[in-house]
Order: C-alpha cells, then structure tokens, then sequence
C-alpha cells in the first residue's frame, strides 16, 4: 500500500504563510491525482485543492488566489502553498493520493495522518 506522509504545519499570524508537503511512497504503483483537505473543530471534512498528473489543478473557492498546488512527478510529492492566511484557515490538512498500480486500473486512495495549521495572533 502506498503510504502518504504530510509535513509543514505549524502556528502563523494572520495575513503570513506555510508551505505543506505531502510524499507518497512505495512501489509498482502511478500516481493520478494528489491533493489537500481540512477538516476544523466540529467541521466536515472539505476539499481545499488537488492536481493531476498532467498539473490541471482545482482549489476550494476561498483559497482561490492565496494558495498554491504542486507537485513533483519524479518524487511523489505534493506541495500546498499558503499566503495570506486568516483565522478561518486554521484546521488539520490531510493529504491524499490517488493511485493505480502498474498490472491493475483500480483505483486507490490513500491519506496521510494529517498536519495541523493554526493562524492566529
């Protein structure tokens, strides 16, 4: 099973930035889509970005022109970059990846443990 490992959380004033990465690993396996969620206290989980492959991304519409999707093909590794932070961003991210081994076309899913981001003063 692949395994998905976040990284980059952490505590930041209002209005400052974070950059969250996400690497998958393992074996025998391509990597489709990779992307962010956040779940905040007493909130539903929700999707926050994801890319392709082929680097077509999609964003959460109140992180449109603060946040940032990349990924690295050759290293499996997603980045998530974060401007302009408000207190209402605050919440753990959890990364995914979406995946298909070589000798198969089912698709999978998997997510790391999550990163915790607080924006406050």
């Amino acid at each position: 099973q692949v395994q998905v490992v976040e990284s980059g959380g952490g505590l930041v004033q209002p209005g400052g930035s974070l950059r969250l990465s996400c690497a998958a690993s393992g074996s025998g396996f391509e990597i489709n889509t990779m992307g962010w969620y956040r779940q905040a206290p007493g909130q539903q989980r929700e999707m926050v970005a994801s890319i392709q492959r082929n680097d077509t991304a999609i964003y959460k519409d109140s992180v449109k022109g603060r946040f940032s999707i990349s990924r690295d093909n050759a290293k499996n590794t997603v980045y998530l970059q974060m401007s302009s932070l408000k207190p209402e961003d605050t919440a753990v991210y959890y990364c995914y990846a979406s995946y298909a081994y070589y000798y198969s076309e089912f698709v999978h899913r998997s997510w790391g443990q999550g990163t915790q981001v607080t924006v406050s003063s």
